[in-house]
């Protein structure tokens, strides 16, 4: 096979370069006269007034001191405000190095219990993480952990700060990423940074249940988020990634683009629960209605009918039958359908026989069952790494969870060979 790096670099997914866009920043961006944008994998925001300073995030731990110099020429006065649009790591991970005797943290609805549970469980999500964004982040072999963050503010529907002549709106528009998540809405100067309510890439598909893992993002929230938003009649956005959108026409056709983008999904995914189709089927025959198509670099639709299906039927599929009710997994059954198929090699060869017909998808799941009986079997990982690359062929880079994920699976069978 070619090699498959040629089909997806080019420049690497859209998001890749977003997350990594402030390793070579020299300076903020200046977004407004008073708005200043220092780039990390979310992004930290500086708004001046003429009573101090107010900052929308704070960018990841990692990078905190780069953020502060990028920002600190741009400083009028002491810090006021910090306002957290969410309680992932990457939007309040650089707080310490902001915070002085004065500053007040905000954060929105549900911020404590979101942020417990997502650092209560990183035994269990560390690894899924770094798994799928250890090669992109290159945070090394001793990352340094998120702060210890407490609020002194949590907003509960909304909140209204005026300081220095500028009007602070907060409004909880949660279920684009987290429970938690506030919009920013300065309503004299037209402006709305909405963190990421909508994504990390304007105008795409939400990811409703990542593949590290969450609380899955509802997508009825997600669409009444939207619509606070779209009703603001904001003319600037300023989103966590890449620049502002600008332009009150642009915004409100992009967000209804997106709303009718959303919604066509939601209603496709329920319309064949209502005709008795399987979720695989109605993932597998999904397809864009023209001009309804939106980017899927982070989220994908054929996912986010996976996502909805649960939201609205729970976890039993009907079609998975009797054993899905107990815990246990078809693969206690591995090693013998393996001796009944005469070896691991056997199943390994019939794979390669499907990859060879276009079937990967096929093929996996027999290395599946030939792995799960002899871990190390030399055919098996061979056809499974093979499958893998012709997926990532297949995808074309264009989104990045799927891209990081295929890529660590080969690198797991490069590991075994």
């Amino acid at each position: 096979m070619s090699d498959v790096k040629d089909a997806v670099s080019e420049s690497g997914p859209k998001l890749a370069g977003l997350v990594r866009a402030g390793d070579e920043q020299a300076e903020a961006i200046r977004v407004t006269d008073f708005i200043f944008q220092a780039n990390d994998i979310s992004n930290a925001y500086l708004v001046t007034t003429a009573e101090g300073d107010v900052m929308v995030n704070t960018g990841f731990m990692d990078n905190a001191e780069r953020t502060k110099r990028l920002l600190a020429p741009h400083r009028t006065g002491s810090l006021a405000f910090v306002i957290l649009t969410q309680s992932h790591a990457d939007h309040y991970g650089g707080l310490p190095e902001f915070v002085e005797e004065g500053t007040q943290v905000i954060g929105g609805p549900g911020f404590n219990e979101a942020l417990a549970d997502m650092n209560g469980l990183q035994s269990f999500f560390g690894p899924r993480s770094r798994k799928l964004w250890g090669s992109t982040l290159k945070r090394g072999s001793t990352p340094k952990p998120p702060p210890h963050v407490v609020p002194d503010i949590l907003v509960d529907r909304r909140l209204t700060l005026d300081i220095g002549g500028r009007t602070f709106e907060l409004i909880s528009t949660p279920e684009g990423e987290t429970v938690d998540n506030l919009t920013v809405w300065m309503p004299k100067e037209k402006i709305a940074f909405t963190g990421n309510v909508f994504g990390p890439v304007w105008l795409s598909m939400p990811f409703l249940n990542t593949l590290r893992g969450d609380k899955p993002r509802l997508v009825r929230n997600y669409l009444k988020s939207l619509e606070t938003v779209r009703d603001l009649g904001a003319e600037v956005i300023v989103t966590g990634h890449g620049e502002a959108i600008v332009g009150k026409d642009r915004i409100r056709a992009d967000l209804d683009k997106l709303h009718a983008a959303v919604s066509h999904v939601r209603d496709y995914t329920l319309e064949g629960m209502k005709a008795g189709r399987d979720v695989h089927t109605l993932m597998r025959e999904f397809a864009w209605p023209e001009g309804l198509e939106i980017g899927e670099f982070h989220g994908k639709a054929s996912w986010a009918v996976k996502s909805i299906w649960r939201e609205y039927s729970g976890w039993l599929h009907y079609e998975d039958g009797t054993t899905a009710l107990y815990c246990v997994p078809r693969s206690s059954v591995d090693a013998d359908l393996v001796e009944l198929a005469g070896g691991a090699d056997r199943l390994a060869a019939r794979a390669q026989q499907k990859l060879d017909g276009g079937a990967a998808l096929e093929a996996i799941h027999l290395t599946d069952i030939a792995l799960g009986a002899e871990p190390d079997n030399a055919a098996a990982v061979a056809v499974r790494k093979a499958a893998h690359e012709a997926l990532l062929a297949e995808s074309g880079g264009r989104n990045l969870s799927e891209t990081m994920w295929l890529r660590s699976e080969i690198a797991e069978m490069d590991a075994k060979l």
